[in-house]
């Protein structure tokens, strides 16, 4: 609730509209962004139903604050795994900045950075987290190629 003037009639309206569900969440979001086609798509809070939930995507999601360190190193890394996989049809390397914008479902939760999930296409409300790994290109490939649902290159050509 952000009312410009606050008093019983208008505290009175908002728990009215609230019980008849017809309040929309105010989602803290960095403006969405112009030009997305990059080997790493931007999520911002409003794109992130649309780009993680995606149903007929695979999607790897990092959520980074932007003065980490091991952010910062990881950058060069996360950039190489989208390039790698860019032609991927069916699966998304995504990144987004979680100081900025609120991640819009609790079964991501963020408590240190980076996090890093994969949300598979048929399991977006049990996504994976990357836990225990070098965060390298070959310890995030392994972890790509385990948990895709669908990828087009066979795991004999890497």
């Amino acid at each position: 609730m952000e009312p410009e003037e606050f008093d019983s009639d208008v505290l009175r309206e908002f728990v009215l509209a609230f019980k008849k569900g017809k309040l929309k969440p105010i989602v803290k979001s960095q403006p969405v962004p112009k030009n997305n086609k990059g080997p790493v798509k931007v999520v911002v809070g409003k794109t992130f139903d649309t780009i993680v939930m995606d149903p007929k995507n695979d999607v790897l999601i990092e959520f980074y604050a932007p003065w980490c360190g091991h952010c910062k190193k990881l950058e060069p890394v996360y950039n190489e795994l989208g390039k790698k996989y860019k032609n991927e049809k069916n699966l998304v390397i995504a990144k987004m900045d979680a100081t900025a914008n609120d991640v819009t479902n609790d079964h991501y939760k963020v408590e240190g950075f980076p996090t890093i999930y994969f949300a598979p296409k048929d399991k977006k409300n049990n996504p994976i987290k990357f836990e225990g790994g070098d965060r390298d290109l070959e310890h995030l490939s392994k972890f790509i190629e385990e948990h895709a649902t669908k990828l087009s290159r066979t795991k004999e050509e890497l």
